[in-house]
């Protein structure tokens, strides 16, 4: 693996084509977009404003979701959850409140590793977004995975 040049966050043109998949969850169109996407709710850090994204979820077991944050520890969504983890996700036609939890540097080299097999081309995409080179291995993919946040979102217990 190596790291050819990290990104910086979408902006200007780039970032309206990156948030087009809200406005499908707004029209009632977002579960189209199937299991492997979610529309996170959360808080702003600055602002306390209600903000939107939608990620990948690269992982689900049981009822907790993981996502990653492919423009590292920079992206808005990734701050924001880190500074407020009370979320609102929704995947698929499910909508839930759920906490975010950053996940260990080592934990995510395993995620990505199982990720890339499952989802070959969508992972030498993802890299190649990212900034990062791999040659297809597995331990080329876990070593992409120690340099991005994993985040958990784990569903919160109804009262």
């Amino acid at each position: 693996m190596e790291i050819i040049k990290r990104p910086d966050p979408p902006s200007g043109l780039r970032r309206k084509l990156w948030r087009l998949p809200i406005l499908l969850y707004r029209i009632g169109l977002g579960p189209l977009l199937g299991r492997r996407v979610m529309l996170l709710t959360h808080t702003g850090r600055v602002s306390g404003l209600r903000r939107q994204a939608v990620i990948e979820v690269v992982q689900h077991e049981g009822h907790v979701y993981v996502a990653a944050s492919g423009f590292g520890p920079r992206a808005d969504w990734y701050r924001n959850v880190m500074a407020t983890p009370q979320v609102t996700i929704q995947v698929g036609g499910r909508t839930f409140r759920a906490t975010a939890a950053p996940i260990e540097t080592e934990r995510g080299a395993e995620i990505m590793g199982t990720y890339a097999p499952r989802h070959p081309a969508a992972a030498r995409r993802l890299c190649k977004i990212m900034g990062f080179a791999v040659d297809g291995s597995i331990e080329d993919y876990r070593e992409v995975g120690r340099h991005i946040p994993f985040v958990s979102f784990i569903p919160m217990r109804s009262a």
